[in-house]
């Protein structure tokens, strides 16, 4: 049995509950003063605090004094596409001379030019490259993560994708959920015959994809230029008919109706919701769909934020995730989009808190195992080179995480 002990915990904040927070609630954190966390074989067994130490900290085979820091859950990350050939820095003049995220993708770039290399790219030099983004995300706090495919857009390609997620989830220290997303781009092989797309995947790819067992969650791309609402509905209802999880990236450059859709579907979560209307807001309201936003890509693209303010006070649980990705947000940086978060998005520490927590782990299917310190959930934890919440969402350009812990084991 391997013991964990962390001691002289300044401040321990955490959120507490396997469920997704919303409304007044996303903004209640625990705070525990001069705290000690007590762990067993990577699972928390017991927290104190006034400088009290757990029984059993005498046999600790670790310890790690925190020196008066604050100590977090493990940042969650419930939005990435990780698994990408190439970069698409030649793209940024393109955008400075005026060209949109969608003019870009008509003329044969953007996802279509990630799709081209990773399709080119072998197994190895997909798996090394993730690999190497999953360790610098662990140096930032990040202790488990979503994985999207979609730049493969065939079979192939799309189950190799899957493959190097699974593989790492496997290999690597961090815990990993994967999410198909062949409905992320229509490619050059289906250009001008979107329809027959979505029935391949449909028919071909999302039963094999749930009989490999390579993914838990389903995403699509709804949106003006990619698939329309008919199409999005199409591929959703499959994909929930097949067992799968529902996720949607909607409303992100028009609002055409994804998040009533996600709404109506039932879907885990609506990603980034830039464009959203109160019908959007209204509908995932009633269906309990956590709101995954993603305030760096408003930054990379120039473009407004969502309303989270207005959401949070609706009730709809937030979430806020990066969307690293080699187009729209080139930054894998979880803290950055805590900074946006507190000064564009008017969220307080509390509430971002809740968002990188346990909302992205309940958004990700793994609210009952991390996003939270309590006893029986995984040993992840941050400690940060700060006293509090405040100045984590304060300082920007800095990694603030001091020391990750990840299933009980100093990473």
């Amino acid at each position: 049995m391997s013991k964990l002990l962390i001691k002289n915990i300044g401040i321990l904040q955490t959120p507490i509950g396997s469920y997704p927070h919303k409304g007044e609630e996303q903004g209640e954190n625990r705070k525990i003063k001069n705290a000690a966390i007590l762990c067993e074989d990577g699972i928390i067994k017991e927290i104190t605090s006034d400088g009290k130490l757990p029984n059993g900290s005498g046999n600790a085979g670790m310890i790690i004094d925190a020196e008066g820091k604050l100590v977090t859950p493990g940042l969650v990350e419930g939005h990435t596409h990780l698994v990408f050939g190439g970069y698409r820095q030649h793209e940024i003049p393109l955008k400075l001379a005026g060209a949109s995220y969608l003019d870009i993708l008509a003329a044969g770039g953007g996802i279509l030019d990630t799709v081209r290399k990773t399709r080119e790219s072998s197994f190895k030099e997909l798996y090394d490259k993730t690999q190497g983004f999953l360790d610098e995300m662990l140096c930032l706090g990040i202790t488990a993560c979503e994985i999207k495919s979609g730049y493969g857009l065939d079979l192939e390609n799309e189950v190799k994708m899957l493959k190097v997620a699974k593989k790492l989830n496997e290999d690597h220290p961090m815990s990993i959920v994967s999410t198909f997303m062949g409905a992320h781009a229509v490619p050059d092989e289906y250009k001008g015959r979107t329809d027959e797309f979505i029935e391949f995947l449909c028919n071909e790819v999302l039963p094999h994809i749930k009989e490999e067992g390579l993914a838990e969650f389903c995403d699509v791309f709804c949106e003006t230029g990619v698939f329309d609402v008919p199409q999005t509905e199409r591929y959703m209802q499959t994909a929930k008919d097949l067992g799968f999880k529902l996720k949607i990236h909607a409303d992100e450059i028009e609002e055409i109706g994804g998040s009533e859709l996600a709404g109506k579907m039932g879907a885990v979560s609506a990603e980034h919701l830039i464009a959203i209307g109160e019908k959007g807001m209204a509908a995932m309201k009633q269906a309990g769909t956590t709101a995954m936003l993603l305030p760096a890509t408003s930054f990379y693209l120039g473009k407004t934020f969502a309303p989270a303010r207005r959401m949070i006070e609706l009730g709809i649980p937030v979430a806020i995730a990066s969307d690293f990705n080699p187009g729209s947000c080139p930054s894998l940086s979880l803290q950055f989009a805590m900074n946006l978060g507190y000064l564009k998005y008017r969220m307080r520490p509390e509430e971002i808190l809740t968002a990188v927590t346990i909302n992205s782990a309940c958004g990700i299917g793994m609210g009952d195992k991390v996003g939270t310190i309590e006893p029986g959930k995984q040993a992840d934890f941050v400690i940060w080179d700060a006293p509090d919440m405040e100045m984590v969402c304060y300082r920007f350009g800095s990694n603030m995480a001091l020391e990750t812990i990840k299933n009980g084991i100093l990473v």
